[in-house]
């Protein structure tokens, strides 16, 4: 995957249009498209201020590879809804505990009247 590919991968994983990045960099659009498509050369200058408008370090951007981001992505998905399903059931079994605790006391509650009216204690 050519560099141009990876900063238009990411631009548009951002949600940034051509004509945002353009005018970040200070140039046409028309210009910014030949970067993205290669037919234009790169500066390490530009490059610089993309890592800036991109926000990613410059090698993110070298390196960056679309499959590997979707994996991740996808792997991080699965851990937050692990997480998430955990989290539901642990809050549902606090939930039950605290039912259970209530119907414990409203029974010891009970009892206590019942042994107070059967020997007459206040």
């Amino acid at each position: 995957m050519s560099i141009g590919t990876k900063i238009k991968s990411i631009r548009e994983l951002k949600n940034y249009t051509q004509e945002y990045v353009a005018d970040r960099l200070e140039m046409t659009q028309a210009g910014y498209s030949k970067i993205e498509k290669g037919s234009t050369s790169l500066s390490f200058e530009k490059l610089e201020q993309l890592a800036i408008i991109l926000e990613l370090p410059i090698a993110d951007i070298i390196n960056f590879d679309i499959e590997r981001y979707f994996r991740n992505r996808r792997s991080t998905e699965k851990e937050q809804t692990y997480h998430t399903d955990k989290n539901t059931i642990i809050k549902r079994l606090y939930e039950d505990k605290i039912v259970l605790l209530e119907r414990l006391l409203g029974k010891t509650d009970s009892e206590l009247r019942f042994y107070k009216d059967k020997f007459g204690v206040l």
